[in-house]
Formats: C-alpha cells, sequence, structure tokens
C-alpha cells in the first residue's frame, strides 16, 4: 500500500492559492472588476464559447467566491487529508475528480470522500453554483419580501391601517446586500463542509484531456495548465442564460443571473419568457412596486404544466397588475433611448416604451463550452446536453455526468440525488451495486404568486399514456379561508386551485396539481405518498387537517366512494391497523 497526500491551502482575499494532489496550481479569486449579466459559474464556461464577446459589457459583477461581506476574508485555513490507496489506482491523482462545484458535485464528491476515496473539485467560480449564488436561494429570499408587500397590502382586510402612509416603505438595497451577505455564508459553509469532508478544492478552468483519462485544469490568471489524472470523472457544470439573436438585445438586456445583481428597484421592468424562472421574476417585480410586463411567445405561460395551474395563474397574473404580451413570437430588438430608458421592439410588431430593464428568461443552455466534449469523445444530444444512461454514465468508461448539463430534470435537489447515489454506486461497495436515482415523479414547486406544486403526468398526459376512458380526474376551486373576511366580492378573491388524475380501476394517483397559498410547503408529503404508490382510497383514507388548504386533496368529492385498493405496503383502509416497525 502507498500514501497519497492531498493538501488544501486557502488564503482567502485578493488572491487564493491551493495544492491538490501531487501537482500545484496557483489561481486568484474571480475578479471584482469583470461587469456582466451573468453568474460567476456561468462565466466559465462561457468565456470559452461563441458568446465571449460581450461578458464585459453586462450588469452583473463576477466577484469571487468570498466577497466583501464573507466572514472568511482574509483568513488563512489550511485542512488535509491523508488517505490510503490500493496500488492499482495509484497511477491516478484521484479516484474520482468532480468538474463543477455547484450543489449536484459537492454532494456527489462528499459522499465519495465518505468512503475513502481521494476526491477533488473543479471549480472557477463561487461555491454552490447557479441554486446558491443566482438561482433557488436567492430567489427564494425575493419571493420572501415580495409575499411580505402582498401581506402589507393585505392587512386592511384584517383591521390593519397604516399601509398608505409614509410609515412603511421598502429599500431594495437593504434587502440586496443582506441577501447577498447571506449568500457569502453559504459559500463559506460549502468551502468549509468540503473541506471537513476531505475533498480537495482545484481552482481553475477544466477541460477533458483526449484520451478521457484527466483534466486539464487553466489557472485563472495566467500560468501553465496543470493535468490531473482521475480514474472516474464527473462533469457537473450546469447551464447558463440565454440569449435570443436580436440588435440590441444583449447589449441592452440582462439575464435572469442579472437580476440578483440590479441595484434598485426598476420602475419599469419587461420580462421576457414563458418557464417558471420569468413567471417568478415578473411576480416579484411587480409585487415589490415594479411595473412589469411579461412577454410570451404564444398564448400564456408554463404551458408545459397542466392547465388548471397554467390558467389559474394567468388569471392571477393579471389581477395582479401583470401585463401580459401575448403572441409576441419573441423579442425583434431593444433601442436605448436619450433618457437612458429602453424601447423593447416585438416581432409581432408591438412595442413597449420606458422600459427601466429588460430581463431575459427565455431559456438556458448546458454549459459545455471549455470541456473539450468532442475532443474527449463524449457524446451530446439536442440542445449541446451531454448524453447519458439512468446511471449518469456517458458514452465513454469511467466519465459520468449529471445535473442540468445532462437536460434530465433540471432541478437542484434531482442533481443532489444523482451525485449521491453515483458516489454510492462507485465507492459504496456491493451494498450499492445498481443503485440509481429515478426520473418518475419527481414534485416541482414554482415560486409564483402564488405558488405551484406539481407532481407527476399531467391530464393530458396521462389521457396520452391510458385512454381517457381509464383516467378519472378529480378537481376544486376555491378562495383559502385567508380571504374569507375580505369584504370584497367573491370572484376577486384569489383563489387556489387543485387537481387529482387518477388512473386504473384502483384509481391509482399519477398526477398531482395545485396553485395557492401554501402550494409550495404542501407538496412534500404528497409526494412521498405518490412516489409510494398512493391511490384515490388512499388519500380518502387519511383524516383532514381542519381548516386547511391542503385538506382538500383528501376530501375530494366524491369523498370515500372509490374502489377500496390501496398502494401501501400495508393497508391503511376501512380502520386498519397502524403499521408497526420490525424489531
Amino acid at each position: 500500500m502507498k500514501l497519497a497526500w492531498t493538501m488544501l491551502l486557502v488564503v482567502t482575499g485578493a488572491n487564493t492559492i491551493r495544492y491538490g494532489g501531487r501537482r500545484a496550481g496557483i489561481a486568484a479569486a474571480f475578479s471584482a472588476n469583470h461587469r456582466h449579466n451573468f453568474s460567476a459559474a456561468a462565466y466559465v464556461s462561457i468565456a470559452a464559447s461563441p458568446d465571449a464577446a460581450f461578458l464585459n459589457s453586462r450588469v452583473r459583477p463576477a466577484f469571487g467566491r468570498f466577497g466583501r461581506h464573507s466572514a472568511l476574508r482574509g483568513r488563512v485555513v489550511v485542512s488535509s487529508s491523508l488517505t490510503e490507496s490500493a496500488d492499482a489506482d495509484d497511477q491516478y491523482d484521484y479516484d474520482y475528480l468532480v468538474i463543477g462545484a455547484g450543489s449536484g458535485g459537492i454532494a456527489s464528491a462528499r459522499r465519495a470522500a465518505s468512503y475513502g476515496a481521494r476526491v477533488a473539485v473543479v471549480e472557477k467560480a463561487r461555491l454552490g453554483g447557479t441554486c446558491v449564488n443566482v438561482g433557488c436561494v436567492p430567489k427564494k429570499v425575493m419571493w420572501n419580501a415580495a409575499s411580505i408587500a402582498e401581506t402589507l397590502h393585505d392587512m386592511k382586510h384584517y383591521g390593519f391601517s397604516g399601509y398608505e402612509s409614509d410609515a412603511i416603505s421598502f429599500d431594495w438595497g437593504f434587502i440586496k446586500e443582506a441577501r447577498d451577505m447571506y449568500i457569502a455564508r453559504l459559500n463559506g459553509i460549502y468551502e468549509r463542509n468540503m473541506g471537513n469532508s476531505g475533498v480537495s478544492s482545484i481552482i481553475g478552468t477544466a477541460s477533458l484531456a483526449n484520451d478521457a483519462k484527466g483534466v486539464i485544469v487553466t489557472p485563472e490568471e495566467g500560468g501553465d495548465p496543470v493535468t490531473y489524472t482521475a480514474k472516474n470523472i464527473l462533469i457537473a457544470t450546469g447551464g447558463y442564460p440565454w440569449f435570443p439573436e436580436g440588435e440590441g438585445i444583449r447589449e441592452h438586456a440582462i439575464s435572469s443571473d442579472g437580476f440578483f445583481e440590479l441595484e434598485e428597484l426598476p420602475g419599469h421592468s419587461v420580462v421576457v419568457g414563458a418557464g417558471y424562472i420569468a413567471v417568478e421574476l415578473a411576480g416579484v417585480l411587480q409585487a415589490l412596486g415594479s411595473e412589469t410586463n411579461l412577454v410570451i411567445r404564444k398564448e400564456k405561460a408554463l404551458r408545459e404544466f397542466d392547465e388548471i395551474v397554467a390558467d389559474a395563474l394567468d388569471d392571477e397574473m393579471q389581477r395582479q397588475g401583470i401585463t401580459i404580451v401575448r403572441n409576441t413570437n419573441g423579442v425583434k430588438s431593444i433601442t436605448l433611448d436619450e433618457d437612458e430608458s429602453k424601447t423593447v421592439h416585438l416581432n409581432n410588431g408591438e412595442v413597449i416604451e420606458g422600459v427601466d430593464s429588460v430581463i431575459m428568461a427565455a431559456g438556458r443552455k448546458p454549459l459545455v463550452g471549455p470541456l473539450n466534449l468532442d475532443g474527449a469523445g463524449i457524446e451530446q444530444r439536442k440542445g449541446g446536453y451531454i448524453a447519458v444512461n439512468d446511471f449518469s454514465e456517458t458514452n465513454v468508461k469511467g466519465v459520468y455526468a449529471l445535473g442540468d448539463v445532462c437536460g434530465n430534470t433540471e432541478l437542484t435537489p434531482m442533481a443532489i440525488a444523482a451525485g449521491r447515489r453515483l458516489a454510492d454506486r462507485l465507492f459504496g461497495g456491493p451494498d450499492y451495486a445498481g443503485v440509481k436515482v429515478s426520473y418518475d415523479n419527481v414534485p416541482t414547486v414554482v415560486f409564483s404568486h402564488p405558488p405551484i406544486g406539481t407532481i407527476g403526468m399531467t391530464e393530458k398526459e396521462a389521457i396520452e399514456k391510458y385512454g381517457e376512458d381509464k383516467v378519472k380526474v378529480y378537481r376544486s376551486k376555491f378562495a383559502n379561508l385567508y380571504y374569507g373576511p375580505w369584504q370584497v366580492d367573491p370572484d376577486d378573491k384569489p383563489k387556489t386551485a387543485m387537481k387529482l388524475i387518477c388512473a386504473g380501476e384502483e384509481e391509482l394517483v399519477v398526477g398531482l396539481h395545485v396553485i395557492g397559498m401554501g402550494a409550495d410547503e404542501m407538496l412534500q408529503g404528497f409526494g412521498i405518498a405518490i412516489k409510494m404508490g398512493a391511490t384515490k382510497a388512499d388519500f380518502d383514507s387519511c383524516i383532514a387537517l381542519h381548516p386547511t388548504a391542503a385538506e382538500e386533496f383528501v376530501t375530494m368529492f366524491p369523498w370515500g366512494l372509490s374502489k377500496q385498493v390501496t398502494g401501501a405496503k400495508v393497508s391503511p383502509l376501512n380502520g386498519a391497523d397502524a403499521p408497526e416497525p420490525k424489531l
């Protein structure tokens, strides 16, 4: 047996130096002088792509992992791990080398290290990837701020006064600074967790060697590339925001990443896109006081979702004052006016004038630019996504990929689960041989206003798969009790809409969709039930929590009349005894 020495040296501040494995690389933190409208994570890939020419003319500053608010700034942290490696594997620097320090990559790296594997992660930008830095986390902070604004607007219905006075105001700069400090703290937590797990960190831009047995890391601020060898390589580089072609679009619009670098609330905003990112940002901006237009190519947003939630959201966005500009076929061009405002020209001939901020949320692309996939022989599918099987395996032995770079269920928890299961299979021994994650029945939440929760098939998908005569649908639409005391016309009260989609004689629940207050928090439990094969009878067997919105799912009319068939291992039907553990 030989000993493999791995040392990690972190010097935070103006420069960061790390030594990993038997190779040495020197790189600086991502320069605060670069300014563009992409996250630092996205910059890594785009800098080597055809989009690189316009990177330095955008809103978003690509500041380093340890920004001015970081608790680690100016400190020196040294950590090391000493592990044994088998002679057969000693030809490699690492057992597992992960490209990309997003949630999926880090989760997989830490799980692998827990089994004693020699692991390193290559990343150029802030740790945590899109979700932590310019996605789920800061988005939820802004959604919370918008929700508070809505509550303040509603308080008069509960006897509170003062909303119209100067006593209540909103400071965009305050929440931005607080949010950024929180994100910086999370970056530090990711750094410490990696160090505590014995995972080495390598800073630089990674590309695969032509034989796909090594990873070439180019230091950020110059210097010779360093090649690291690994028995197993994971690509987890995520994605980046996409800009459509058109005169002035790249020059005068920002991406969804750039939204998080806005220094003040725009007076008039245009959000372009029909997906969940677009409706989330539009909802936040409108609730916080920005006049907001949502520009969509076709008739409505969230077209891939079940119609009950897509239609309900469409109605609610209009009720809130969002102007939905439909059937535009996208943005043709953007011009800058003399007063620094923007004019947005749409492909259907419509024009939107006096715009302060145009946010492009029309889609994302896989972050593969500098990876040398062709040279390494890695196959890609339509859209540039890396092709993988159910086990996250590419067509090249020893090279794996997961997360947004593959385009399979682009959700952070999905990437985390896939990453951990991959590490279990590679390093966890015979108990984990053949384990994998399922991409079926994955719960999803959209933080629109109001939020949406969905899992399983849409009604259309269920009918296409099983036949209309084999599908039974339960629906409910009502005003949440929260709006009960409001002295307004019932039709003006925001609505909660729910749908259960069942298939087969046993009425297996194959789809569940909800929009309304609390939808985001109620979905997780129902997701477990559906993953376990719950039927309508199983739902009915659960006594309702009253008064809640969630109880509607277990009291859907007609209650208790479905065929008494359970999907449970131990039946909960007809007053059966509760299951007991095996002791």
